[in-house]
């Protein structure tokens, strides 16, 4: 959750700054590390379920970053308390 806060708080501030867009979660994929990313679609595609990656795995990535981290994040932690 704490990485959701931190992904509004830049979004937040870029958009003071002029930027008029939330960073999806795959742009924010992208940044930190590109070649997981890739390879993340490849082994998706070739070894597990093609289908998993268009459309449920596109359509994550393209969602908002807080937003997608805030869910993560609470399914974590209601996780762990059961």
């Amino acid at each position: 959750m704490g990485a959701a806060v931190a992904t509004l708080a830049i979004d937040a501030w870029a958009w003071h700054g002029g930027a008029r867009k939330l960073t999806a979660a795959g742009e924010l994929w992208y940044r930190l590390d590109p070649n997981s990313l890739g390879l993340t679609q490849a082994v998706t595609q070739r070894y597990l379920f093609p289908w998993l990656w268009d459309p449920i795995a596109v359509w994550i990535l393209l969602q908002p970053a807080a937003a997608v981290l805030g869910v993560l994040g609470f399914l974590i932690a209601w996780l762990a308390r059961r």
